[in-house]
């Protein structure tokens, strides 16, 4: 293997051109982003998670473990805090190199996997973000389906694949609107999500008084009550670390990729901020609304009576006030097309060019993104979204898992933090990241194996106590895996040619 040069403390311009291109691994979208053009502070990082927490997917999400898991409801809401303080260790680690180097994902992912198996984790993180986008795409349409039904005071009539007429109006709506949206381009993406973030905020607070002032002193007793839990001692602590683990694979899909935003910040501190202030402090914010809301929802309009309602778009239309059913309905519809496109839609589109970066642009893998995730969305009612979100969001976690836990253990442990630049946008034979024709096959070995574990444990009965485990299963298991078969490779040196 080529020698490498460990980086200096302070890059220099010049460090962030590839000076050999080859244009089947390099184009202008994947390329390194030099610090001049680094524009993001700690306010843009910060509205990143608070979108993606407060989106119509999160508060389901949420509200659905304070139900399911068993445990009160305070201890559900200290799980998920835990659960972004986490998150936010996890995002530092992965937001690092970008930081530093201004690469994204798929382009990091070559130093662990090779400059051309990196293809098949990018494919992977892809193909979960389309997922995650097409499911995302469905919640935000039923908040524009309460809007249009508040004000035409119609259901919709007959059903489609599950969906009335006013909910696929609806959802197509909102996949257009996503798509005109994102060709604004990131900043204007950023933008939209400086507005929404807060609002959504503004929206919950308004929305919990109205509710709280219909249900009066009953609600501090209801939020004792209702999710009081029945499980104690060692399933009580199982339960609560379920909890944890579901939330972490919630943000999976964000976790591994998140130098793809890192790598516009300015500083390392100015992310670290973002991310403390976006993920335990929003989420803590957050979580309190949504227990308080579901709970007092559930006197106010269910008489105590059957399931709570999750879903916040149908807690708002039990809301006996028109203007404001519309306001937090295409408040809730905002947050969520935000964080749809910066974490499930910019993503894939990264990967699906970087499979062929000289015949792709980021215009026609957004086309491919677009029409994939609108059929996903379409089949969320009468298929995908019948094994539940929790099922949903473990799943998806357990095949990313792995993938986080490789890229950390070689980044950190095996290269110390040093990676060849020039080495990374290169195919030539004996390149620091070429390995066997440019597949890491040992890397891509230690991905199977810890994701055949991770995936069986949300669905084997066997394992069904490991559920909420099966993020940090993945994770630990494959880098422990990667480190092992990666043992005596000559890996970094003293002398970097980048």
């Amino acid at each position: 293997m080529t020698q490498t040069r460990i980086a200096p403390p302070s890059l220099l311009e010049d460090d962030f051109l590839v000076k050999e291109i080859d244009t089947s691994l390099h184009n202008d979208d994947l390329c390194p982003v030099p610090p001049s053009k680094r524009r993001w502070g700690w306010f843009e990082i910060f509205n990143v998670w608070t979108n993606d927490v407060q989106s119509l997917a999160g508060y389901t999400l949420a509200a659905s473990l304070f139900i399911t898991a068993g445990i009160n409801g305070w201890f559900v809401m200290a799980a998920i805090v835990l659960a972004g303080a986490f998150v936010m260790l996890l995002v530092n680690l992965s937001g690092r190199p970008s930081v530093k180097y201004g690469i994204p994902y798929p382009v990091m992912a070559r130093s662990s996997m090779g400059v051309r198996g990196a293809q098949f984790p990018a494919m992977v993180r892809g193909v979960v973000a389309v997922f995650w986008y097409g499911a995302q795409t469905y919640f935000a349409s039923t908040a524009v389906a309460l809007a249009l039904g508040a004000i035409l005071g119609s259901t919709g009539g007959t059903t489609f694949l599950g969906m009335t007429g006013l909910e696929w109006v609806s959802y197509v709506v909102v996949a257009v609107f996503q798509v005109l949206l994102y060709l604004r381009g990131l900043d204007g993406i950023v933008r939209f999500l400086n507005i929404a973030g807060p609002a959504v905020y503004v929206v919950m607070i308004l929305l919990l008084a109205a509710i709280w002032w219909q249900a009066g002193g009953d609600l501090l007793r209801s939020v004792g009550t209702l999710f009081a839990g029945e499980e104690t001692g060692g399933a009580a602590v199982g339960a609560f670390f379920g909890v944890v683990g579901t939330m972490i694979a919630y943000f999976a899909a964000v976790v591994i990729n998140f130098g793809d935003f890192a790598r516009f910040n300015r500083s390392e501190r100015q992310m670290r901020l973002g991310n403390l202030l976006g993920l335990p402090v929003s989420l803590a914010l957050f979580t309190f609304l949504s227990l308080f809301i579901t709970a007092g929802a559930y006197i106010v309009f269910q008489d105590g009576q059957g399931e709570p309602l999750t879903n916040p778009a149908e807690i708002v239309g039990q809301v006996d006030n028109v203007w404001l059913t519309v306001l937090a309905a295409v408040t809730f519809f905002v947050a969520t097309v935000g964080i749809n496109l910066v974490a499930n839609f910019i993503p894939p589109v990264y990967d699906i060019v970087n499979i062929a970066p000289s015949r792709l642009s980021f215009r026609s893998a957004g086309a491919i993104t677009a029409v994939a995730g609108f059929v996903i969305g379409a089949l969320w009612v009468v298929a995908i979204g019948n094994a539940g979100l929790p099922t949903f969001v473990d799943t998806l976690g357990a095949v990313l898992a792995p993938l986080y836990g490789i890229m950390i253990a070689d980044y950190y442990l095996l290269r110390r933090q040093r990676l060849n630049i020039q080495d990374l946008y290169s195919k030539k034979p004996g390149g620091t990241y070429y390995f066997s024709k440019g597949w890491n096959v040992r890397a891509l070995v230690a991905f199977a194996v810890a994701a055949v574990f991770s995936v069986a444990a949300v669905w084997v009965p066997a394992f069904a106590s490991l559920s909420g485990f099966a993020w940090v299963i993945g994770a630990v298991l494959a880098g422990a895996l990667h480190l092992a078969v990666m043992r005596g490779q000559q890996l970094i040196s003293s002398d970097d040619d980048r």
